[in-house]
């Protein structure tokens, strides 16, 4: 560790803390699947926590407010059928979460403002184009309905979930198991970490590696990478004698790290989060008691450690708060959401200051809930940079957005006018023929009953969500 030197700096002082014990959510059996996810994600109105579940595989979703314990007979989100290995919230729109499982599949769900009765069994799309287990989801920055994954078929593929339909298909760029996969601000470039020791920048579009660097870290661990405000790379790896470790790499220049620090020796890989407006990585292991954080400027050493969050039980995973979920008024700049066995603890990252009034230095303007792209547009070649908020007056969710898809699929086609006509259709006796038309005529009026049964339930559920809103 790198002797800490007296410099000027906003964030020297952050310090964490647990939240009291009636802040936390109790009773919760995190799984304990052995994968190197955070098996959490959070955002402004809901946790999404990947649990136990018998007979596949199951997150559970609450209302930020819903603090306490858990019912055991809470409603889970179920439908994979072997177990969750990743789940991420849309940037985009606070209702919509993307599930990834063993059983090779990606799941989008539709999460409603009130609480379910029953378990929500039904995703709005199911996406199928891995052959091995999906453990990586990623959603795009700015582009709307742009969701990437990674499968142990050593394949990205990137979705327009508007649709349900490929956009782009990455085989041939990793030989060995994908560790990671981080899109830079805009959207423009993914950086990968692989089995095979290399640190990839990729451009999806074109399908091309635009720079590698072979053994970023030299051990033989999982490594992971982000992409830094500047257009830096972040890594987070192993040395050959099994330290962690920590870099800091230009894409531009591959040769000779930016930075490069030995930290300690652990077996827990470290997962990084990284806030490009503070510019601070806050480093989480799984299976460790802290949370070390680093601020990363254009002065040497580059990396600069701030302190570290300590307590007593080691993490099974964390879950990241967006910036527009933070309490500005508390000049709070982090919140992380910890995994324990049983349960999971929000803690707190703050700058002390005396004045209550709002500190524009601490908030920049910051990513807001509008995409800047269509799907379309992204793929097409265009880049924007995110659609910006202020959060000075602090950050309101928008209220229940619908995630429509509008996937083209041939079963919903109606069947041919006229008699149908097969290989043995012209010796077919007339009973047969008048009960296939009975058969179609009965599945025509299902449909036709189904359809206005749904467009009744939204109606509904647009009603609870305006009652709910009145209410609060």
């Amino acid at each position: 560790m790198s002797r800490r030197v007296v410099r000027q700096s906003k964030f020297r002082h952050v310090f964490g803390q647990a939240a009291k014990a009636d802040q936390s959510y109790e009773d919760i059996r995190v799984s304990k699947v052995t994968w190197d996810s955070s098996f959490c994600a959070v955002n402004p109105k809901f946790l999404a926590i990947i649990v136990e579940a018998g007979g596949g595989g199951a997150f559970i979703v609450l209302p930020l407010a819903k603090t306490g314990r858990v019912d055991k007979n809470y409603p889970l989100v179920t439908g994979h059928t072997a177990p969750v290995l990743d789940i991420d919230w849309c940037p985009h729109n606070d209702n919509v979460i993307a599930s990834a499982s063993d059983d090779t599949t990606i799941m989008v769900w539709q999460i409603p403002d009130y609480t379910p009765v029953r378990n929500i069994t039904e995703p709005v799309i199911t996406l199928e184009g891995h052959s091995k287990r999906v453990g990586i989801l990623s959603w795009h920055p700015t582009a709307r309905n742009v969701l990437l994954s990674a499968g142990g078929d050593n394949v990205i593929i990137i979705w327009n979930v508007g649709t349900g339909e490929v956009l782009l298909s990455l085989d041939d760029l990793h030989p060995d198991v994908i560790h990671s996969v981080c899109w830079n601000s805009n959207g423009s470039l993914i950086a990968t970490t692989c089995k095979d020791k290399t640190l990839r920048i990729i451009d999806p579009r074109k399908g091309q590696v635009v720079a590698e660097r072979f053994a970023a870290h030299e051990g033989m661990r999982p490594m992971r990478a982000v992409f830094t405000r500047q257009g830096h790379i972040f890594t987070t790896g192993f040395t050959r004698m099994s330290q962690r470790e920590l870099g800091l790499w230009d894409p531009n220049n591959f040769e000779e790290p930016v930075a490069l620090q030995e930290m300690d020796t652990s077996n827990g890989v470290l997962l990084p989060f990284y806030d490009p407006d503070s510019s601070i990585v806050y480093l989480c292991g799984k299976g460790d008691s802290s949370i070390r954080y680093f601020e990363i400027t254009e002065e040497a050493p580059f990396v600069h450690y701030l302190n570290t969050f300590s307590s007593k039980e080691p993490q099974r995973g964390v879950g990241f708060m967006p910036k527009r979920g933070l309490d500005v008024s508390k000049c709070e700049i982090a919140r992380f959401y910890k995994l324990h066995e049983r349960k999971c603890e929000p803690i707190i990252m703050t700058v002390p200051r005396k004045s209550d009034l709002f500190q524009d230095d601490l908030y920049p303007d910051t990513p807001g809930p509008e995409p800047a792209l269509e799907a379309d547009e992204w793929l097409a070649g265009q880049d924007a940079e995110p659609v910006l908020i202020s959060l000075k007056d602090g950050y309101v969710p928008p209220k229940h957005r619908e995630l429509r898809v509008t996937k083209r699929n041939i079963l919903d086609a109606r069947p041919p006018a006229g008699p149908r006509r097969s290989q043995s259709a012209s010796d077919a006796p007339l009973a047969q023929q008048h009960t296939l038309e009975t058969i179609l005529e009965e599945i025509k009026a299902l449909r036709e009953r189904v359809q206005a049964q749904e467009q009744r339930i939204t109606a509904l559920e647009n009603m609870l969500c305006e009652l709910v809103d009145g209410t609060d």
